[in-house]
């Protein structure tokens, strides 16, 4: 017995000719209209000596915390690490296209390599063009490295192809619950000369552990990299939250501080 459905009750072929397989395939062309497992914020800080950025490592299957080690930060050749918020299936297929970019630059052997603006200025065509045919990457990007002249970068594309550069950027809720906090130490360019590598590390310790209290999509389990200017690039993975404390929901009664 043939136990392929498109197999069943089909013409015979000796009189009526081949059958048409792609009868099966027909139908309207359809896009992606909404991410089924995501990541949850991105943040980054530029600091006197390089960048420091930290996600945690959670997937979510909607409001189910279904992966808990998920990396989201990806070095991408000698001195770029690039973050990636939003669906998990098409982060995958930015880190596939990002390997292949960085192997196409390396058939060359010429002595020279992608650093973090030549990386940021693909990933923002390849945004935009997806954009334009209607079928978007669901993703916000950070990407952190170095300049030509040696200074700090970074930068961030989403999935509409809009790009912009600050010396604080973070994704998802972050945008909402870290950005403030890290602008206490650089509001405007240039005031990250005047941030320590400690004092970077602090802020985005922080943030994390503010993001795990207040948003529901996250993790307490997350990994931070930094790029220095001399292109060294760390990883530092399986960070957990420190000194939490959830007595302040104990006065907490449905929405609001309401004392009851």
């Amino acid at each position: 017995m043939d136990h392929n459905p498109a197999n069943w009750g089909r013409p015979r072929a000796d009189v009526y000719g081949p059958y048409n397989a792609a009868i099966h395939n027909a139908g309207p062309m359809a896009r992606t209209q909404q991410p089924s497992i995501t990541g949850t914020s991105v943040i980054a800080i530029k600091y006197n000596n390089g960048v420091m950025l930290a996600a945690d490592n959670l997937a979510s299957y909607g409001s189910l915390a279904r992966f808990t080690d998920q990396e989201r930060l990806i070095k991408v050749g000698e001195e770029t690490v690039v973050g990636l918020s939003g669906d998990v299936s098409d982060m995958q297929y930015i880190q596939n296209l990002l390997e292949r970019l960085i192997i196409e630059d390396n058939y060359e052997q010429d002595g020279h390599h992608l650093r973090a603006p030549h990386i940021y200025e693909y990933l923002s065509r390849v945004m935009y063009n997806r954009r334009s045919k209607i079928d978007p990457l669901w993703n916000a990007i950070l990407v952190a490295g170095k300049k030509d002249d040696g200074s700090p970068f970074l930068a961030y594309v989403d999935l509409l192809g809009v790009t912009y550069s600050a010396p604080t950027i973070a994704t998802g809720f972050g945008a909402y619950l870290a950005i403030p906090l890290l602008r206490k130490l650089a509001a405007n360019d240039g005031d990250e000369k005047n941030i320590t590598q400690e004092q970077a590390r602090a802020a985005i310790d922080e943030c994390m552990k503010v993001l795990f209290y207040r948003d529901a999509r996250s993790l307490d389990k997350y990994s931070v990299a930094t790029v220095k200017t001399d292109g060294q690039v760390t990883i530092e993975k399986d960070v957990r939250c420190k000194d939490m404390s959830w007595r302040f929901a104990e006065g907490i009664r449905g929405y609001g501080n309401q004392q009851l």
